[in-house]
C-alpha cells in the first residue's frame, strides 16, 4: 500500500514539475520577445492542434453532429481561455498568474455547474470557495497597499478571464468524455476538439492588428532562421512538457485519488516560484519577478491557501 502511495505520489509530482516548466516556458517566449504577442503564440498554439491527427490512424471516427458541434465549441473556448492566458503571463510575474487562473477555474466551475443545477455545495466546500477567493486576492495584491497605487497586478483580468474561459472548456471536454470510456472514443473527441482550437486560431485572424502581427512572424521566420530553429525547437519543447504534464496528471487521477491530486496542484505553484526565483538571477528582464522577503511570504501564504481550498471543494 506504502509502494503504491509513493508510485502515485511521484508520478503527481512530476506531472506538476513539467506543468510548471511550462508555465515558465510561455513566459520565457513571451517575456523575451521571442514569440511577438499572444495572439502570435495562441495562433501557433492552435496550428499545433493538428499533430493530434497522429492519433486518427488508432480510432478516429465521425460523431453525431451534436457532440461534433461541442466538441468544436469547447476547442474553440478553450483557445480563447489560452490567448487570456499568454496575455496575462506576458504582463505579468508567472508565479502570480499561475495560481490565480489555478483558484478562478474550480470557482468558475462551480459556478457554471450551479448555473446548470447539476452541483450542489455543502459547507466545507462552501468554506473552500472562501480560501480559493482569499488566497486569490492576497496573490494578487501589490503589497503594501497603498491610496492612488494600483491594487491588483498588470494582467489580473485576463487571469481571471482565462480562469472563466478554461473552466468552460474543461467542463465541456468532462462531458463530452463522459460518454464513452473507450479508447476510440478519446481519441475522437480530443481530436475533434483539437479541431475547434485550431477555428478558434483561424479567428484571430480576423483582427486586423493581430492579423499583420502573425504575418509579420511568417516573414521573420524566413528571414532569421537560426532563432526561428531555436525557437521553433522551444516551442516543441515545451508544448511536450504540457502535454506530459497532461498525461501524468490523468494517469495519477486514474490510480489515486481525485480530491489530492487536485488539491496538490499548489506543488506546481512552488515548482513555479522556485523555477523563476532561480532564473530571475540571469533573465531578469524577462521574468520580472518581485523576490523580497515579503513577496515570498506573500506568495507562499497565497499558494497554501489556495491548496487547502481546492482540496476542500474536491472533498
Amino acid at each position: 500500500m506504502k509502494i503504491k502511495f509513493m508510485f502515485w505520489f511521484a508520478i503527481v509530482i512530476a506531472g506538476y514539475f513539467f506543468g510548471a516548466l511550462a508555465n515558465i516556458g510561455d513566459k520565457f517566449l513571451l517575456g523575451s520577445k521571442r514569440i511577438s504577442s499572444p495572439p502570435v503564440y495562441a495562433f501557433y498554439v492552435g496550428l499545433f492542434g493538428l499533430f493530434a491527427f497522429i492519433l486518427a490512424p488508432f480510432g478516429l471516427t465521425i460523431p453525431s453532429s451534436n457532440v461534433l458541434i461541442w466538441c468544436l465549441v469547447s476547442g474553440l473556448i478553450f483557445a480563447f481561455g489560452i490567448l487570456l492566458l499568454f496575455f496575462a503571463i506576458e504582463k505579468a510575474e508567472a508565479s502570480r498568474v499561475t495560481p490565480v487562473v489555478g483558484a478562478v477555474v474550480p470557482l468558475a466551475t462551480f459556478f457554471f455547474s450551479g448555473i446548470a443545477g447539476t452541483e450542489t455545495l455543502g459547507w466545507l466546500q462552501s468554506f473552500g470557495i472562501i480560501l480559493l477567493v482569499l488566497g486569490g486576492l492576497l496573490i494578487s495584491f501589490d503589497l503594501p497597499l497603498k491610496i492612488g497605487k494600483r491594487k491588483f497586478f498588470s494582467g489580473f483580468h485576463f487571469a481571471i478571464g482565462a480562469g472563466f474561459f478554461l473552466a468552460a472548456a474543461y467542463l465541456l471536454f468532462k462531458n463530452i468524455s463522459n460518454q464513452e470510456s473507450s479508447i476510440t472514443w478519446f481519441i475522437t473527441w480530443y481530436i475533434w476538439t483539437r479541431m475547434g482550437a485550431l477555428a478558434g486560431a483561424g479567428l484571430l485572424l480576423l483582427v486586423p492588428i493581430w492579423r499583420k502581427n502573425i504575418f509579420k512572424s511568417f516573414h521573420s521566420a524566413k528571414k532569421n532562421k537560426k532563432q526561428t530553429i531555436s525557437t521553433g525547437a522551444f516551442f516543441l519543447g515545451n508544448k511536450t512538457a504540457g502535454g506530459i504534464s497532461t498525461l501524468l496528471f490523468n494517469y495519477a487521477i486514474g490510480i489515486g485519488s481525485v480530491t489530492l491530486t487536485n488539491a496538490l496542484i499548489s506543488i506546481q505553484y512552488v515548482f513555479v516560484l522556485v523555477l523563476v526565483s532561480i532564473l530571475h538571477r540571469t533573465k531578469a528582464h524577462i521574468f520580472q519577478e518581485k523576490l523580497l522577503f515579503w513577496d515570498w511570504a506573500q506568495k507562499v501564504a497565497a499558494i497554501f491557501i489556495i491548496g487547502v481550498g481546492i482540496f476542500l471543494i474536491y472533498e
